[in-house]
């Protein structure tokens, strides 16, 4: 793992052990907003409830940071992380239903850091481990292997 890795993916995966431990050791307190994600889960026949949506979340975000963080599965790990942000800043940062202005500032803040994390994340995704070809590359790399086989078998029956 080059230096670079091994200091951006620790970093970028901070927020998310941290916030993931303080999810799950606080997840009373944060049900509130996790309840409309709740009763829509609930419409779809899964019944679960706010407090433990926010504890599967975090611990998610617990398990995917740490494995972004110590480089198992950087890019899986970083998609993951991606995935579960989505609804968690969608739901946890409606700046456009705030009124408070003050509220409303912080809340697009909040959302706008966490759009950033989306996007550092995604081009996580697509970082290729330094032992490791990014996996649209050893795909390609599959298919002109067997096009020279093939070629080869070829040319052998020809001779």
């Amino acid at each position: 793992m080059t230096v670079l890795r091994t200091l951006a993916r620790p970093m970028l995966a901070s927020m998310f052990v941290y916030g993931g431990v303080n999810a799950v050791r606080h997840a009373s307190a944060m049900a509130p907003k996790a309840k409309p994600v709740a009763d829509l889960a609930a419409k779809q026949g899964v019944s679960v409830s706010p407090a433990n949506l926010v504890r599967i979340n975090g611990a998610v975000h617990v398990a995917a940071g740490a494995a972004l963080a110590t480089g198992r599965a950087p890019r899986l790990s970083a998609l993951v992380l991606a995935g579960t942000l989505v609804p968690t800043t969608a739901q946890g940062h409606r700046f456009w239903d705030e009124t408070d202005p003050g509220a409303r500032q912080n809340q697009t803040i909040h959302f706008l850091k966490n759009v950033s994390m989306i996007g550092g994340l995604l081009l996580s995704t697509l970082d290729p481990d330094p032992h490791q070809k990014i996996l649209p590359r050893r795909a390609k790399d599959k298919v002109v292997d067997a096009a020279h086989d093939v070629a080869d078998q070829i040319d052998s029956l020809r001779h």
